[in-house]
């Protein structure tokens, strides 16, 4: 049987880690409707920022590998970089992408992040990933990003921020997510992990980076991350897709 190496000694299984991944996306679907939408929207505003197609290319907290896979395939010349802290998401990535996406392991609290990416990117994209933050360190993200575009970048941040005001039309007709069926999904895809004995040291890393760090569930509006961005020396900044409670801010450094 054909395997593929996710991690240091962890051997996975093509055709299940493409199932995994395939799951996850269901999921992340389950918590954000119309997420296939703003990532076609982040590629096509990313293009007509630059005038042509990035080249440098960071998807921060990008999982196993589903967005950074699709930027890959879109922008075939262009040097796509993987970050994410959970080992397991980084074994799914690695196993599936090697070759095609460089996956790191990268801590977003802190700004040694930077570093490790190398700087210079045409695009950052963060999905989903800084609620996981309390709102000093989101703030000083805003800052670390800024430092990690080239001239001219484009930072795209998507996660909850309710709308200051009246909703728009389309947030109005967007279909709310179902919260309690998404987080028992959530619950039984990780539980199905579990069950993977190849996984387990994986998931025993996972259980002590994130033991002791349980999410902030950081909320603020579209009005706040603006703010943030700016005072970071974002040139730019506003709202590119709302979804209900979900939103994506665009900021050109």
């Amino acid at each position: 049987m054909a395997t593929t190496t996710g991690a240091p000694g962890v051997a996975l299984d093509p055709p299940q880690t493409a199932q995994w991944r395939e799951t996850w996306s269901e999921l992340m679907e389950g918590f954000v409707p119309y997420l296939a939408g703003l990532e076609e929207t982040l590629c096509r505003v990313a293009e007509a920022v630059h005038g042509r197609a990035p080249r440098r290319v960071l998807d921060l907290g990008g999982g196993p590998g589903l967005l950074a896979e699709r930027m890959a395939r879109r922008w075939a010349g262009a040097e796509v970089t993987l970050m994410d802290i959970d080992p397991v998401l980084l074994a799914l990535a690695r196993g599936a992408l090697a070759g095609q996406v460089r996956a790191l392991e990268g801590d977003l609290s802190t700004p040694r992040w930077v570093d490790r990416t190398g700087g210079g990117h045409d695009l950052i994209t963060v999905v989903m990933t800084l609620h996981y933050l309390p709102s000093s360190q989101v703030r000083a993200f805003y800052d670390d990003a800024r430092r990690c575009l080239a001239p001219g970048g484009l930072l795209v941040v998507a996660d909850l921020m309710p709308d200051d005001g009246l909703p728009s039309l389309m947030s109005a007709l967007d279909p709310a997510p179902n919260e309690a069926a998404a987080e028992l999904a959530w619950a039984q895809w990780w539980n199905d992990i579990a069950d993977l004995e190849v996984l387990r040291p994986l998931l025993a890393q996972r259980e002590a980076v994130f033991g002791s760090r349980p999410p902030a569930e950081f909320t603020a509006p579209v009005s706040w991350h603006t703010a943030a961005a700016r005072e970071a020396g974002f040139g730019q900044a506003g709202i590119l897709w709302r979804c209900g409670r979900h939103a994506a801010l665009a900021a050109v450094a």
